[in-house]
């Protein structure tokens, strides 16, 4: 359970990093950058046995990690994309409603138990997710054409959380997990960093340390929410569909109460609603 409280911790520093970006007007995509890069140095530091780059592509997971680095990189880009057309709301929905995707991937792949209480919880925490996340309108027309991206990223994040899950059962040794992170954070930090290049070459990038510094206090709470929530599914006492469900609504209310208490956020009745059903879910889910 403490790897479990870790994660959320650490996606909750997330959620309080992103916010001082706005204030203090840092360039998001170049944050994002040094944030992988910071996270990939982390996971070398805290490989424990002899670190050699020749012999990461003859891992099994390899493929997989690399794979896993150009889809993060690409959900970011999407959830700016979705942000700017739809609006900050949607994508919170979009994305914290994608838990329903490894929930539904545990149960039914590693034929996880379902009974009453579970179901009801997971119900009621799909509820309280949306219901949290959700606030008023942004002023930003809607358009059919436009729902294309909060569906892929929907998709997406949900697609990461269910590969993290497969191949921490199928490929990951207790000891690889720092350098199979250090390979998904590099590959989406080369990657972006040929974004950058290419704005680089088409005179659009102006940088900024305070960009770097930004990246660095994003990318260790980034490297511990994907460590503690990869060691959490390692723990037999509870089903992968119970860990997703408690530390995604976990995140979602901790998030929003930080937002009411640090950054003075209003909250409409149904956001309380929201983070009510959300404790009662948790239990009910824990219960089971």
């Amino acid at each position: 359970m403490i790897y479990l409280l870790l994660s959320i911790a650490s996606s909750c520093v997330i959620f309080v990093v992103f916010k001082l970006f706005a204030r203090f007007k840092v360039n998001t995509l170049q944050a994002i950058v040094f944030n992988y890069l910071t996270a990939s140095t982390l996971g070398v530091l805290l490989y424990e046995g002899p670190f050699t780059t020749s012999s990461i592509p003859q891992q099994d997971w390899f493929s997989s990690a690399v794979a896993l680095g150009f889809l993060f990189i690409l959900i970011f880009n999407l959830m700016a994309i979705t942000t700017q057309r739809s609006g900050l709301s949607v994508v919170s929905v979009a994305t914290k409603m994608s838990v329903v995707i490894p929930i539904l991937f545990g149960i039914f792949y590693y034929k996880e138990s379902l009974g009453v209480l579970k179901a009801s919880g997971i119900i009621i925490a799909l509820i309280a997710v949306y219901l949290a996340s959700v606030t008023s309108k942004e002023g930003i027309p809607f358009k059919k054409t436009n729902l294309i991206f909060p569906a892929l990223v929907f998709l997406g994040s949900g697609i990461i959380d269910t590969s993290i899950k497969y191949i921490e059962e199928k490929y990951l040794s207790e000891g690889d997990l720092p350098i199979f992170l250090t390979t998904v954070f590099g590959t989406a930090g080369i990657v972006g960093l040929l974004i950058i290049g290419s704005q680089l070459l088409r005179k659009r990038f102006t940088f900024k340390v305070k960009n770097i510094l930004a990246g660095i206090c994003l990318g260790i709470p980034n490297y511990g929410s994907m460590y503690f929530l990869v060691k959490a599914l390692r723990n037999d006492a509870f089903d992968s569909s119970t860990i997703f469900t408690i530390n995604n609504v976990g995140i979602v209310m901790i998030s929003t109460l930080i937002g009411i208490t640090l950054f003075t956020e209003k909250l409409h009745l149904k956001n309380w609603i929201g983070i009510a059903l959300a404790v009662i879910s948790i239990i009910l889910v824990s219960l089971s």
